[in-house]
């Protein structure tokens, strides 16, 4: 029996998994779509693994949620090269057919990572200097979503990780949070509260990146979110960012990132994704702290002075 066939069991998601019951009726089903399009990919990978089978097979999903099906291409591509730790399907991948897929790719691969218990950091060889740090917040957001007693109620984060792995750990954490809560912008806030202050920012960070890239919820949900996240606008802002060039980078923009920006980051989706992208030019890759990390910075300043102003007209509205 081959190994892939070996592995799909490992990487199934039980219906009660994906039983989002409380909240909106839409946003549950969104939440549910996701989970199992992140599954399919990553089924779809182990038996196709031959790059033109599997590209084919992947681009056949909608192109607005095509995203999640490379996510689980990452899933189980991190877990082959896990098996096979000679090869480097994940880095060959990203290299070739999945090089626009940036984000998503890589933050399947943490999750992949995470259901074999492999620890995610020796994996940043194999990707990008910069964005390979996105492995890290995918394994985080499988932490919290399938062991939410452990990491979001117990609040454990692994031992093993340094200590900025950490903090890229509660980013996926954050977007975590987004899928457990359903969407509530009123439980997301109030589970975030319960976490030390030292860890609220990157978890807020998390929370914009799944508001603006999966969505879910109506205009009304977000500008509640706006008055909900306090402190940590900018944050939030810069993970919604984030989501907007995730989708613009491969061409499928929603109606979701595009209200969650014109909300929370005050610009257009596009503007947001242009932003991305000049923060992202001429990152030092060879300081003590990590490009990632000044790449966040650049973005959250930024948002910092446009949300600021945001926030003085609103009050004198």
């Amino acid at each position: 029996m081959a190994i892939e066939t070996l592995l799909k069991p490992l990487f199934e998601v039980s219906e009660k998994e994906t039983a989002f019951d409380e909240g909106d009726k839409q946003a549950q089903q969104r939440l549910a779509t996701v989970i199992r399009l992140v599954t399919k990919g990553c089924q779809i990978t182990l038996q196709h693994s031959r790059f033109d089978a599997l590209v084919s097979r992947l681009d056949a999903v909608d192109v607005e949620l095509r995203g999640y099906a490379y996510e689980g291409a990452g899933v189980g591509l991190a877990a082959l090269d896990s098996v096979f730790p000679w090869k480097n399907r994940l880095g060959d991948f990203m290299a070739g057919p999945g090089a626009t897929y940036i984000y998503a790719v890589p933050l399947g691969a943490g999750m992949g990572l995470a259901r074999l218990r492999r620890k995610p950091e020796p994996f940043l060889k194999r990707l990008d200097p910069v964005m390979g740090w996105l492995i890290v917040d995918g394994y985080g957001f499988h932490e919290g979503f399938f062991s939410r007693r452990k990491t979001i109620e117990k609040q454990r984060v692994p031992a093993h990780l340094s200590a900025y792995g950490r903090r890229v750990f509660d980013h996926g954490v954050g977007r975590s949070i987004w899928f457990t809560s359903s969407t509530r912008v009123e439980r997301v806030a109030e589970t975030i509260a319960t976490f030390s202050v030292e860890r609220q920012a990157d978890l807020w960070s998390g929370v914009g990146l799944a508001c603006g890239y999966t969505g879910g919820v109506a205009r009304e949900a977000i500008e509640n979110l706006c008055k909900l996240v306090g402190p940590y606008r900018a944050q939030l802002a810069v993970g919604v960012a984030i989501a907007a060039d995730a989708r613009h980078t491969v061409g499928n923009p929603s109606q979701y990132v595009e209200q969650a920006c014109e909300v929370i980051c005050g610009v257009s989706s596009k503007v947001a994704a242009q932003m991305v992208q000049e923060a992202r030019k001429n990152l030092p890759t060879d300081g003590i702290e990590p490009a990632y990390e000044i790449w966040r910075q650049r973005l959250a300043a930024q948002f910092m002075e446009i949300t600021g102003d945001m926030y003085q007209r609103e009050e004198a509205i």
